[in-house]
């Protein structure tokens, strides 16, 4: 099982998150947590992304909501953008 031990987050995923409603602040800090035990929990729903987003992965924080990430490697990744499925245009 990966266990992510170092998390990069971009000016925009920053960004984002601070627009953010503060209940899914929370919802995502949990997600947050529960990604760095193991990337690929089941409620995680991770996933790789297609098209032009090819490389990149996905997981839910919610529903609604997504993070965009990268494996750097095995025990790091970097979290691009946080939002709705509008984050894949």
């Amino acid at each position: 099982m990966l266990e992510i031990t170092e998390i990069h987050y971009t000016h925009d995923f920053k960004k984002a998150y601070q627009k953010l409603p503060k209940n899914i602040q929370k919802l995502v800090d949990k997600k947050d947590a529960l990604f760095r035990k193991n990337p690929f929990y089941l409620t995680l729903n991770t996933h790789k992304l297609k098209g032009p987003l090819q490389g990149l992965w996905s997981f839910s924080v919610n529903f609604s909501y997504r993070i965009l990430f990268e494996f750097l490697n095995k025990n790091s990744a970097i979290f691009y953008d946080v939002g709705t499925h509008e984050i894949y245009e």
